[in-house]
C-alpha cells in the first residue's frame, strides 16, 4: 500500500479501538505506539498561462451554452473558486461594479473574491444574451443555469416545476472541463481543481503574499497554502537552468 493509504487505514483502527474503549469493551488500546508513516509532498497540478488562455477559448461563442462554459472557464481561473462553488454560485453574490464574488465556501463561511475584467466582460456577454436564451422566460437564482427544466414533485405525482431553471452540476462541468481541455489540446487529467492549482500557481510566481492568497482560497490554515511555495521555487529553478550562463 501507498503511506497514504496505510495513514488512513491506521487512523481507522484508532478510532475504532478509541471507541472500544470508551464502550468498556477493552482496557489497552494496541495502537497507542501505532506510527503514521511519512508521505511525501505531491506538488499540485497546473496548467501554465498559453494552456489557460486555449482553453478558456475553447467554449463556441456563438451559442448560449459557449457563452456561459466561457463565463464559467474564466470565473473559474480568474478567482480561483472551487467547483461547487462556481456551480452553486448565485447570481446576487456578482458585485460587478466592485469586480467582486460573495463566496460561501467549506463551512458555510463567506469570502469575498476579486476578478477581473476579463472575467467581467464574459459573465457580461453570458448575462446579456447567453443566460436568457438558457432559462426561456424561466427565473432562477443561479449565476450558470443549464436548459433543463427544475424536477419537483406536487401531491403524490411527479411533475415538471416550470418556477426556474437547473443550475449547473459538479458532474456536468467535471464533463464540459475535460472536453474543452481536449479541444485546447490538454490531454492530461483536467479537473476544475488543477485551474485552481493554476490560479493560485499564477499568483505566487507573478509575487502574491501567501496571506492573500489563502484568503482569496478560502483555506482555514495557511500550511495548506505553503504548497504554492514549493512551486514557485521549482519554477525558479527551471528558470535559472534555462536562462543562466552557468546553469
Amino acid at each position: 500500500m501507498s503511506a497514504r493509504s496505510i495513514a488512513r487505514h491506521i487512523t481507522t483502527l484508532r478510532n475504532f479501538y478509541s471507541f472500544l474503549i470508551r464502550e468498556g469493551e477493552i482496557e489497552r488500546d494496541p495502537t497507542e505506539f501505532l506510527a503514521l508513516p511519512r508521505q511525501a509532498s505531491s506538488l499540485p497540478k497546473y496548467l501554465n498561462r498559453e494552456e489557460v488562455e486555449r482553453l478558456i477559448a475553447a467554449p463556441p461563442a456563438d451559442k448560449p451554452a459557449g457563452l456561459r462554459d466561457r463565463a464559467m472557464l474564466e470565473l473559474l481561473y480568474a478567482a480561483g473558486l472551487r467547483v461547487t462553488e462556481l456551480c452553486r454560485l448565485e447570481l446576487a453574490a456578482v458585485d460587478r461594479d466592485a469586480g467582486v464574488l460573495r463566496v460561501i465556501g467549506k463551512g458555510n463561511k463567506q469570502r469575498l473574491v476579486p476578478f477581473g475584467e476579463p472575467a467581467g466582460d464574459a459573465i457580461d456577454r453570458y448575462l446579456a444574451t447567453g443566460r436568457p436564451a438558457l432559462l426561456k422566460g424561466r427565473a432562477s437564482r443561479f449565476l450558470f443555469v443549464t436548459g433543463r427544466l427544475v424536477t419537483g414533485r406536487r401531491g403524490s405525482k411527479s411533475s415538471t416545476m416550470t418556477a426556474g431553471g437547473c443550475a449547473m452540476t459538479r458532474q456536468g462541468f467535471w464533463k464540459l472541463l475535460r472536453a474543452y481541455g481536449k479541444r485546447a489540446g490538454i490531454f492530461r487529467d483536467l479537473t476544475p481543481h488543477v485551474v485552481r492549482h493554476s490560479f493560485a500557481t499564477h499568483l505566487v510566481e507573478g509575487g502574491a503574499d501567501l496571506r492573500s492568497v489563502q484568503i482569496m482560497l478560502g483555506h482555514a490554515d495557511i500550511s495548506t497554502t505553503q504548497v504554492y511555495t514549493h512551486v514557485a521555487r521549482r519554477r525558479l529553478r527551471e528558470v535559472v537552468d534555462q536562462h543562466h550562463p552557468r546553469a
